[in-house]
């Protein structure tokens, strides 16, 4: 692949500075800005996410940005089917990828392959809900540990959602997950065919860049587009409602918490959620280069290298 059009791919956690590089990039190197961000998508979060604002996407093309709505069950699969499609639109364009994002399995999927496994019946969705809320994650996997081992063997047996979603995959499909992935198609981008990077964040610096966030979000709107997701009717079960930050806005609007909590909870679960993530792309990017987050224009200069 040509230096020119060889996708450059950046993780890194929340708050670390990936949408100013990427757009210092694509303005660099007539690129375009493709969001692996699994929140990010949903047209409701413009605030909540840290969305690119319409100043920011009129610099450069953005792809996949606030094109899903709210009630819609987002997944990694249907991530993948689409940056296929801007991938041939930045090709037809001479457009460069700049893929961004702080989706670990965004990632994984597009550089190492995704196995296609059938959308789960509805209804056998809804009996792994009961089963997994009502406690009897001890069912499915009696009915794991009979019909297919070799899954069960694989996933971590204490987490209640990876015990319901291996469950209901051969509940549905009659094959279980360790078989699918062996059918696992070529990735999209492999590791060797892109610029991979990894923003490293020192955990204070970036500590104070989320709770100076979080409360320019309170300040901007976040709390007003929590109130009209919930005027909506949309349900906490949904993908797009687990924000980071949405459940605490919403108890601040139901009024369990004062807004002094609110701001304490919310940057709480932005910084635990930026160690997940950190320690995500430590374990599962290895090979993937890492970038000092306090450093833009070193790094632009870097990358352009």
């Amino acid at each position: 692949m040509h230096k020119s059009t060889r996708p450059i791919l950046i993780a890194g956690p929340t708050a670390a500075g990936k949408s100013a590089l990427a757009l210092a990039l694509a303005e660099a190197v007539n690129g375009c800005v493709i969001n692996a961000d699994a929140l990010q998508v949903y047209n409701c979060w413009q605030v909540l996410s840290a969305r690119p604002d319409p100043q920011e996407t009129a610099r450069a093309p953005h792809f996949l940005y606030g094109h899903v709505a709210c009630s819609t069950a987002y997944s990694t699969g249907l991530w993948l089917s689409e940056v296929k499609q801007v991938f041939q639109q930045a090709q037809d364009q001479g457009l460069r990828p700049i893929i961004i994002g702080g989706t670990g399995l965004y990632f994984t999927a597009l550089t190492n392959g995704l196995a296609e496994i059938p959308p789960i019946d509805p209804e056998i969705r809804n009996q792994g809900n009961d089963l997994r809320e009502n406690g009897r994650t001890e069912d499915m996997l009696d009915y794991l540990r009979d019909n297919d081992p070799e899954t069960l063997s694989r996933i971590d047996q204490r987490n209640p959602v990876r015990v319901q979603r291996a469950w209901e995959v051969h509940k549905s499909s009659g094959v279980g997950m360790a078989a699918w992935h062996q059918r696992t198609p070529p990735p999209l981008v492999p590791e060797n065919k892109a610029t991979c990077l990894i923003l490293d964040a020192d955990r204070d610096w970036l500590a104070d860049r989320i709770d100076r966030r979080f409360d320019m979000m309170l300040e901007n709107g976040a709390i007003e587009e929590v109130r009209a997701v919930l005027q909506k009717g949309c349900v906490s079960k949904l993908p797009a409602l687990q924000a980071i930050g949405a459940p605490e806005i919403a108890a601040y609007l139901q009024g369990d918490l004062t807004r002094k909590q609110l701001r304490a909870r919310g940057s709480a679960q932005s910084r635990q959620y930026a160690k997940r993530q950190r320690t995500w792309f430590r374990n599962r990017l290895k090979s993937w280069q890492s970038i000092p987050a306090d450093a833009p224009q070193r790094n632009l200069a870097e990358i352009l290298q």
